[in-house]
């Protein structure tokens, strides 16, 4: 038998927040503030193939071997500016810590709309919230500079916890900081896997958020997929019921 809801788990990105601009137009950016002319879309598509390998090649931010997310970071942005043929090891370490250190407050995050009012909803109700992310030690400031830090009563990303998901260990790292049953938590997130299997597997109640409504294809029950967040106020006052 299920009990109360007590806790709300949230994913960061594509959920909460997102990048205000791509990533290649950013890059694009801060290549123009160098004096250099790299087409954003060249750098898009360099970002994500150097990405994809970062990732296979040190996931996690490395943190298995030794590394963190600054060094993650810069070794990827580096990686993607010499691949558009950008070879000066100073202006490539330059490039690379002004980008990452870019993206460490509020301005290239955009706040989805249904964010604040839903968090305060949840306050409202006398809910406990916490994060649950795949993201790096940048979170914190960020989530402060855009407002939403004072909703959360912890914060656990996956460098600090050391796994990611799908990886279940991160959620049962965050079961622990709630002191409660899974039963009496629910996560909400918008990667299938990631946020709601994972979650499900440990007996948490999963949303998964589908903004563009591009996961009808999945098994998913109605009642678990939100394409909005304004529509979680309902679905917890039917679980409160």
């Amino acid at each position: 038998m299920r009990g109360p809801v007590r806790w709300v788990l949230w994913d960061v990105k594509d959920t909460l927040l997102k990048v205000r601009r791509s990533v290649g137009e950013q890059y694009c950016l801060e290549a123009e503030r160098a004096g250099l002319k790299v087409p954003a879309a060249q750098l898009e598509t360099a970002f994500r193939q150097t990405y994809r390998q970062q990732l296979r090649l040190f996931p996690n931010y490395g943190r298995a071997v030794g590394m963190n997310s600054q060094v993650w970071w810069t070794g990827l942005v580096r990686d993607t500016f010499a691949q558009c043929a950008v070879d000066d090891p100073a202006l490539l370490d330059s490039l690379a810590h002004n980008l990452y250190h870019n993206f460490c407050g509020p301005e290239n995050w955009e706040v989805f709309p249904d964010s604040n009012s839903t968090l305060k909803f949840c306050t409202a109700l006398g809910l406990e919230q916490g994060v649950v992310s795949n993201f790096d030690k940048r979170l914190e400031g960020i989530l402060r500079g855009c407002g939403l830090l004072n909703h959360f009563s912890f914060l656990l990303t996956s460098e600090d916890a050391g796994v990611a998901k799908p990886d279940p260990a991160i959620f049962i790292q965050a079961l622990v900081r709630c002191g409660v049953p899974a039963s009496s938590v629910v996560h909400v997130g918008d990667h299938f896997v990631k946020d709601y299997l994972t979650s499900h597997s440990l007996g948490i109640r999963g949303y998964l958020l589908d903004r563009q409504d591009c996961h009808g294809h999945l098994d998913v029950p109605p009642q678990h997929r939100l394409q909005s967040l304004d529509e979680l106020p309902a679905r917890l006052k039917q679980d409160a019921d």
